[in-house]
């Protein structure tokens, strides 16, 4: 197991990609590693839901298990939020950081495991959640968001339908007696709860 992206420390080799990719109509930089999620490309999952997501400029957007930083660092430069992007594993924030410079992108990037060492709240969290690591953990991201969200603020996540959709659903309704889906895309699923 301690070769996962989800660890805090990935003990892989180091293996370096760059990525230059169009996202949301901004030309983005991404340096990618060993022992991180999707290294070699944007995963589809989360392109499908950064196309799902129109936030106003200035919103606050906490992007839960940022990886690389894909997601939360594209809605800086196309959206113009204020995004504060955590992870648990070292080495993706170390890339994020750099992709953060890179782009030349300001965002706060920490360290936390799911909401540990979050403050404050947000009008948007985001999440493609690290699926492997369990359902636990998933409705754990699920679960603890409406502590960080402010009133009318939204959880959305993207998750496939045989990964656990529908009980990603279900605990989004459980939580915040809503969820709809935003889209759906080759099996994934963009799911939106309003507190």
């Amino acid at each position: 197991m301690s070769k996962m992206y989800f660890a805090e420390n990935p003990d892989a080799e180091h293996d370096i990609h760059k990525l230059r990719v169009k996202l949301l109509g901004q030309e983005m930089t991404f340096l990618t590693d060993a022992g991180v999620f999707s290294k070699k490309m944007i995963d589809y999952g989360s392109q499908v839901l950064l196309s799902a997501l129109d936030f106003k400029p200035g919103a606050s957007v906490l992007d839960v298990g940022c990886g690389y930083g894909a997601l939360g660092l594209t809605l800086v430069k196309a959206q113009a939020v204020k995004a504060s992007l955590l992870d648990i594993n070292s080495r993706a924030l170390e890339l994020t950081r750099k992709n953060a410079e890179a782009n030349h992108i300001s965002a706060q990037i920490f360290q936390s495991n799911i909401y540990e060492k979050v403050e404050g709240h947000f009008d948007h969290i985001i999440s493609n959640p690290p699926i492997r690591a369990g359902k636990q953990v998933v409705h754990e991201v699920i679960s603890g968001s409406s502590r960080h969200l402010k009133e009318g603020g939204d959880l959305t996540i993207v998750i496939q339908k045989k990964q656990g959709a529908p009980s990603a659903k279900a605990k989004m309704e459980e939580v915040f007696g809503n969820c709809q889906i935003l889209k759906k895309n080759k099996g994934y699923y963009i799911l939106r709860s309003e507190k």
